[in-house]
């Protein structure tokens, strides 16, 4: 793999309205302030096809527009289903929950498929230690149920961006001895 090839991440919910968008936009943020903006690509999906080709949640911008985050392409922002193919072109790939992690590895058609799908919430070292991995899904809530899951995401993003970082440091080596 040449060393200009970016490292790529996919966040994943149901919908893509949600948590997903959430995720990709604030992984854009501290990716492009660790100073990795321009090696790594972070997109989102959905596991089912009830939102394709709507907008992010508006609860789910207001939320991030509140807490001060950038617009890093809110806009442009259109849900999509995932789809097969996406295991083998995304090296990482972040599932809102349990059931994301599931249906993904389901479709996955060898082990090293299944293995770069990982829960989110993985990369936040007080969730691993109190065991709540899974990321609650804000849509059924109010605004209080957004703002808890951007804490989530928050929370687990400083760790993505490290696995990341570790991830492109390993690539490079292995270039360098090849």
């Amino acid at each position: 793999m040449p060393s200009s090839e970016r490292y790529r991440v996919m966040v994943v919910c149901s919908g893509n309205i949600c948590r997903s968008p959430m995720g990709e936009f604030v992984l854009r943020e501290l990716l492009d302030d660790a100073g990795l903006g321009d090696r790594v690509e972070v997109d989102s999906a959905g596991t089912t096809s009830w939102e394709v080709g709507n907008p992010a949640d508006r609860r789910a911008l207001g939320v991030l527009e509140r807490s001060g985050h950038p617009d890093l392409g809110w806009a442009d922002h259109l849900a999509r289903t995932f789809e097969r193919r996406w295991l083998d072109e995304r090296d990482l790939i972040l599932a809102a929950d349990s059931g994301h992690v599931a249906d993904l590895r389901r479709l996955a058609r060898t082990q090293e498929q299944r293995d770069k799908v990982r829960l989110f919430r993985e990369f936040d070292p007080e969730a691993v230690r109190a065991g709540d991995l899974e990321m609650q899904d804000p849509w059924y809530g109010e605004d209080d149920a957004f703002e808890q899951t951007l804490r989530e995401v928050v929370a687990a993003a400083p760790g993505v961006v490290e696995h990341v970082r570790d991830e492109l440091e390993s690539r490079e080596a292995r270039q360098r001895r090849a």
